[in-house]
């Protein structure tokens, strides 16, 4: 039973979350206090899910600099820092890792 209630009360809260965005957002625009920190939440949200994949693969952290993954990841990032391009960013790290992959052992 504590199993169902913890679904129902983690469902019911996630709802109202985001409900709330939606009820208020005829209001007006919102406070700039609000809207600078939100501007960093896709950035935040792409680093937590690539950089796991990049530097611990199977779980453990590899970090050698000749790793496939570790040298994709640190061109994309050049690239991204220097182009802001997502497209380019996205064409480089692939095209690095492929490359890679092919040429350096493990």
């Amino acid at each position: 039973m504590s199993m169902w209630l913890t679904l129902v009360a983690a469902g019911s809260a996630t709802y109202l979350i985001r409900l709330s965005f939606i009820a208020f957002a005829h209001r007006g625009t919102p406070p700039v206090w609000i809207t600078r920190p939100l501007r960093l939440v896709p950035a935040a949200v792409l680093s937590a899910l690539i950089l796991p994949a990049v530097i611990a693969p199977q779980g453990a952290v590899q970090l050698w600099p000749l790793s496939p993954r570790v040298l994709a990841g640190m061109a994309a990032v050049f690239v991204a820092w220097k182009t802001r391009s997502i497209l380019l960013t996205l064409i480089v790290g692939m095209s690095i890792l492929w490359l890679a992959g092919l040429l350096l052992p493990g």
